[in-house]
């Protein structure tokens, strides 16, 4: 009986193996669970759903993208379980899954559906990863709301000198890098390191190689934003880019943003200003957590084992 065992446990942490006659290998380890060449596979699919512009990168950067990925989902995962069952319905998916849908321009869950099942992706796998998504947001959120730190009367003061400052007032589609100044590298050398992967492989996939904010995977992607609700500072380094172009890194806290304009229009809408106070406090409110979700996740990222082979 031991000697059975001894062959089951060998079968099974053997780094090769079959399955539906596909060779499947064991490419990471993280504690008890394995992650399989198939498995990167799926996540590929998945991550260039979100970018397409994902596969204009070569195949073996996608395939650490995606390995990297994968790695970062299974660790938050295993945090969450700690505390919350993933297999309770949970509304706060639903609101994810809806925003995914927006940003695509998808009208219905039954035509997302049709999309990845085109793209070889099953939506109940799907559904995880927008659980896991939206429990660890939750996460960050129930661990620091009461360090989050916004003056209302201040952001409300901001907006109403705008008003009154600006003729003509512009929203703009942009994208955003988020990246660190790291203790071996200099400042210069990582701008002109991000800038020649923009040149190279564009904004998109440079973004979820560099970026460390969660628009990251959608290719750093924020979408449409009013004037109004950007930054002083930030707002004065865009305001005079062309679409496509992007801007110097802007120092924000403890991290660098490079912002580019996709597209930019004029608002023709009269302002409501609670409004805009709302989206504004929003955006904030989301930055804030953004870094503390990454401070979290670093600490919890040296406590596990993560063997890559």
């Amino acid at each position: 009986m031991k000697k059975i065992i001894i062959i089951i446990i060998f079968f099974f942490s053997f780094i090769n193996f079959h399955a539906n006659g596909n060779i499947v290998e064991i490419k990471v380890k993280i504690q008890g669970e394995v992650i399989t060449n198939l498995d990167i596979e799926n996540e590929i699919n998945y991550l260039t759903f979100l970018n397409p512009k994902l596969k204009d990168l070569d195949n073996e950067k996608v395939f650490n993208i995606a390995k990297n990925s994968l790695i970062t989902e299974i660790i938050k995962k295993e945090e969450l379980k700690k505390i919350i069952d993933l297999k309770k319905e949970n509304n706060l998916v639903n609101m994810i899954e809806k925003n995914l849908l927006l940003k695509k321009n998808i009208k219905s869950k039954d035509e997302f559906k049709k999309i990845l099942n085109i793209k070889n992706l099953e939506y109940k796998e799907i559904k995880k990863k927008l659980l896991i998504e939206a429990l660890w947001n939750q996460l960050i959120y129930q661990k620091n709301s009461k360090n989050i730190v916004i003056n209302k009367e201040e952001l409300r003061s901001k907006i109403k000198g705008q008003i009154a400052g600006i003729k003509k007032k512009y929203e703009y589609n942009l994208s955003e890098i988020i990246f660190e100044e790291e203790i071996d590298t200099n400042l210069k050398n990582k701008e002109l390191e991000i800038k020649r992967s923009i040149n190279n492989i564009g904004f998109e996939n440079t973004a979820i190689i560099f970026s460390i904010s969660t628009t990251a995977k959608n290719g750093g992607l924020i979408g449409w934003i009013n004037e109004l609700q950007i930054s002083k500072r930030i707002l004065e380094n865009i305001e005079k880019l062309n679409p496509e172009q992007f801007s110097k890194p802007i120092k924000v806290n403890n991290s660098y943003l490079i912002i580019k304009v996709n597209q930019k229009r004029e608002l023709k809408n009269k302002i409501n200003l609670e409004k805009e106070l709302e989206k504004l406090i929003k955006l904030e409110t989301n930055r804030q957590l953004n870094n503390f979700s990454n401070i979290f996740y670093k600490r919890l990222r040296k406590n596990f084992e993560i063997n890559e082979y």
